[in-house]
């Protein structure tokens, strides 16, 4: 039986990402953290999150952040009929930045850590977000690293080790855990039933058909892909 001491708190939206990071990683997280604030997908992600602590028996710390959605602006917090169709490229999908969420929620879970006497902090941010979202990059993930460190006493981290990953490579990690994906949810919509046609939707079915994962999914629409080379940024 191991011994080895749990020393992460993990950013844990419910989506593909977070909830593989959680699987492939959980022997090393303490508690998992979800940051409510005020996007149209929060609380069906939210539920996700919870399954999943629930089924692997770690703590999750809920957050309220909802002065984000009250003064930031982002077509993420206005509701599914701001939220682009299309593909998940940077012209379709720029409207959907949050600033800064990302350290925002980095700082908010490093404190978390301190307090639980926790070293590491760890996130799933991924290749396929470079381009698009600043506070998803390799150089912001490594810099917000060195601020946290300077800025605890016991120099806490940050770890990212699905930085320079695409969302297909996640999921064939995924596959390779048994995850059922059908329990995490994507959709920048947040409807009951994943639109099929946003660009969070597309990229989700992208990576599950890389991966060779049947996408059981509930989709409004889904109309055909196309076939996409991952870019690293």
């Amino acid at each position: 039986m191991s011994t080895t001491k749990k020393n992460a708190v993990m950013v844990l939206s419910g989506g593909m990402d977070s909830v593989t990071m959680l699987h492939e990683y959980a022997s090393q997280i303490e508690v998992a953290v979800n940051f409510t604030y005020g996007s149209n997908h929060n609380l069906r992600e939210l539920e996700c999150a919870r399954r999943h602590c629930a089924e692997l028996g770690i703590e999750l710390v809920e957050i309220d952040l909802s002065f984000i959605g009250s003064n930031f602006h982002s077509s993420l917090l206005e509701g599914p009929d701001a939220i682009p169709e299309g593909d998940y490229d940077f012209d379709n999908m720029k409207s959907t930045v949050v600033p800064f969420r990302n350290g925002i929620m980095l700082a908010a879970a490093a404190g978390l850590a301190e307090s639980r006497g926790l070293t590491v902090v760890m996130i799933a941010n991924h290749a396929g977000d470079h381009a698009l979202y600043p506070d998803c990059r390799d150089s912001f993930v490594r810099a917000m690293s060195k601020a946290i460190s300077e800025g605890t006493y016991d120099g806490v981290a940050i770890s990212a080790p699905y930085t320079l990953l695409s969302k297909g490579q996640i999921a064939l990690r995924g596959k390779r855990l048994g995850l059922d994906y059908s329990t995490t949810y994507s959709c920048y919509k947040g409807r009951e039933n994943h639109c099929g046609v946003c660009g969070t939707c597309r990229e989700r079915r992208q990576a599950l058909a890389e991966a060779g994962i049947e996408d059981t999914t509930v989709y409004e629409e889904s109309p055909a892909l196309n076939n996409r080379t991952t870019q690293y940024y």
